[in-house]
């Protein structure tokens, strides 16, 4: 299933992604560090939703109270 989460907080306005056969699959933000959020993307593919959530939420980018891969942690956490 297809999901779609818009960001707060962060440079990256949009994420998408998948949740297919249990598993985070094609993620992709809209905004932001396109590199950087390439690399997030490759690297939580495949990976459960649980354990995606485990290792971002709480990350933060300087100052700010979020992150990309913190607000990709609250998008999991909303459709678990």
């Amino acid at each position: 299933m297809k999901y779609r989460y818009v960001t707060e907080g962060t440079c990256s306005r949009l994420i998408e992604f998948e949740i297919e056969d249990g598993l985070v699959r094609d993620v992709r933000f809209t905004g932001g560090c396109h590199g950087n959020l390439q690399g997030i993307g490759a690297l939580v593919d495949g990976m459960k939703p649980e354990d995606v959530v485990a290792r971002l939420e709480g990350i933060r980018c300087g100052m700010k109270p979020t992150s990309c891969p913190d607000q990709l942690a609250k998008a999991l956490k909303e459709v678990m």
